[in-house]
């Protein structure tokens, strides 16, 4: 394990295997690269699920179960749907309140806006919901988004997520479908996220990086970003800022 302080400016940056670092920064001048990111306390600050919480009066006990499925105590898919049965009964129209109350990430609509001057294509991938994903992905011109989606019924939740969970696999699944569909090989892949859910995420990508990260994905990351900038990834890549 080495500090990057050769190559970039960033403090306190760990670089657990520097062999993928370089692998990496050399396979992004030979073409565009394909960036994938968790959304939920690392592209923005907060946790959707809460958010949503707070409104049903449930958020004490949902963030203790966010806690214990991102340290990776809980199966993943158990917990959202336990945490997501606390929302039965809100009127959908939280979910634009929610949506417009989330809050970027620094620097996140900077690593954004450079990763596709630089011809790059970017994806987010979350456990949390589609219908806050979404209409942030096209916000910020990010070309792909997979999100869980919440049951609706005559204009409220009804507690249930529709269809399969986005999981672990899921995330993972998702990142090397979008390389195959854009030719991007998967060492000009680069993966962040925050908590254990992101592990498969991180494992599957050319460079995996733990932003802010709980212990259980900061130990097995390539790179370690401590925050509070999501741009400062552009400068362990050796990538330009666009501003």
């Amino acid at each position: 394990m080495t500090d990057l302080s050769d190559v970039s400016d960033v403090t306190d940056v760990i670089v657990r295997d520097q062999a993928a670092l370089d692998r990496v920064r050399a396979a992004l001048q030979q073409g565009p690269g394909l960036l994938v990111t968790d959304v939920d306390s690392t592209l923005i600050q907060d946790e959707v699920i809460e958010l949503l919480a707070a409104h049903a009066a449930t958020e004490p006990q949902v963030r203790a179960v966010t806690e214990a499925a991102m340290r990776g105590e809980l199966d993943f898919a158990a917990s959202l749907h336990a945490r997501v049965a606390t929302l039965a009964g809100l009127d959908e129209a939280v979910l634009a309140q929610v949506g417009d109350a989330v809050r970027l990430t620094p620097g996140a609509d900077v690593l954004v806006r450079s990763w596709c001057a630089a011809g790059g294509f970017v994806g987010v991938v979350s456990g949390g919901f589609v219908e806050v994903v979404e209409p942030l992905a096209e916000e910020l011109g990010i070309h792909h988004a997979h999100a869980n989606a919440l049951e609706v019924v005559d204009g409220r939740l009804t507690g249930r997520v529709l269809g399969d969970v986005v999981d672990r696999a899921a995330k993972a699944r998702s990142l090397r479908e979008w390389a195959a569909r854009h030719d991007i090989p998967l060492e000009r892949t680069v993966a962040v996220g925050d908590g254990a859910n992101d592990l498969d995420l991180l494992a599957a990508a050319g460079l995996g990086v733990a932003f802010a990260a709980k212990p259980a994905l900061a130990e097995r990351a390539d790179v370690c970003l401590p925050g509070p900038r999501l741009d400062d990834l552009l400068d362990v890549l050796g990538m330009p800022v666009t501003t």
